[in-house]
């Protein structure tokens, strides 16, 4: 998993509450076995129309976000049912934030798992961030995660909160398999001692 320092990307929104992951990635689509491939049809009931063409009401598809790679929403975000493959969609479209109020804690959980760094403001702050995306055209955010602070060329700066645990696993790029293989030598030792204690036996 690639560490997460600093980030700065076009900003998109989604201006939903309750988002949930079902909207994020439709069930239909969970057939892969890979994590690759899901961010085709990320949002994909909101994104087509039923024949199948870009849905140009569908505020992300306007060419003012194409590239975007930070993701604004309501609150609740992420909610519904349990499926990894939420977070999986996000980062294969590309998106590497996500920004709301409020996320449902499976998904706010995956999210780490997968390199996305998921990122709680208030209502007010997020609001603000919403006028802001629709006021300038191409609108980015720099996300640093080493501060926590997020700031544009317009004067903004948003200081954030976050677990140190979860900020250590993504600035160091680990996720669970990665946080085990840090203790390599120790479990290679006792896995030594182990079999010795069998052979002895």
């Amino acid at each position: 998993m690639e560490a997460f320092i600093k980030h700065t990307g076009i900003v998109a929104p989604v201006d939903r509450v309750n988002v949930d992951t079902d909207a994020i990635i439709p069930k239909q689509f969970l057939k892969r076995i890979e994590r690759s491939g899901f961010g085709q049809f990320l949002f994909y009931e909101w994104r087509f129309d039923e024949e199948g063409n870009i849905n140009p009401n569908f505020e992300p598809n306007k060419p003012r976000y194409n590239g975007a790679s930070v993701l604004i929403s309501r609150a609740n975000f992420g909610c519904g049912s349990s499926r990894e493959h939420a977070p999986w969609a996000i980062l294969d479209y590309g998106f590497k934030v996500v920004i709301a109020p409020s996320f449902a804690d499976i998904f706010y959980n995956n999210c780490f798992k997968n390199g996305i760094l998921p990122i709680k403001l208030s209502e007010e702050q997020v609001e603000e961030l919403f006028q802001r995306t629709a006021k300038h055209e191409g609108y980015s955010l720099n996300v640093d995660l080493e501060n926590k602070v997020l700031t544009d060329e317009h004067g903004l700066k948003i200081e954030f909160d976050l677990d140190e645990h979860r900020r250590q696993f993504l600035l160091q790029g680990l996720d669970d398999i990665g946080l085990t293989l840090q203790h390599e030598a120790l479990i290679s030792a006792y896995e030594e001692k182990r079999a010795a204690l069998v052979v002895n036996n």
